[in-house]
């Protein structure tokens, strides 16, 4: 799987992923592919181009404005969202919730198109689609 962390989480995020599972899935930060500040409806597009990848996001903006979820309902990602109180948390809670929801996250990527997005809860066992 490849998944992308987006620019409103850290680096640092990105990173420990890639490092835990090493061989198993690519996990890059937005930032280390585009550089800093690139628009939404720019990655969006270039990773539509390249193929089915997984976002994990803080920037729950790209399911309200209009022209970012325009682009990502049309595309081949598939996007977890932090919750809001998720997304203020510090980031060892946020470590630990995409820990406890990694294997639902896969088995959710897999078993959807393109286009879809759900939110990561900050109690709950379950994905929201949004």
């Amino acid at each position: 799987m490849k998944v992308m962390v987006d620019e409103n989480l850290p680096p640092a995020m990105a990173k420990a992923l890639a490092a835990l599972f090493a061989g198993k899935h690519e996990v890059v930060h937005l930032r280390e592919k585009f550089g800093a500040g690139v628009k939404d409806t720019e990655w969006i597009g270039a990773l539509n181009a390249e193929g089915h990848w997984v976002i994990i996001s803080g920037d729950r903006r790209i399911s309200k404005n209009k022209a970012e979820q325009q682009a990502f309902k049309s595309s081949k990602l598939v996007g977890f969202f932090l919750a809001s109180g998720l997304q203020k948390a510090k980031l060892t809670k946020q470590m630990e919730r995409l820990m406890a929801l990694w294997e639902t996250i896969e088995k959710q990527a897999d078993l959807v198109g393109g286009g879809a997005m759900f939110e990561i809860p900050m109690k709950s066992s379950k994905l929201e689609q949004i």
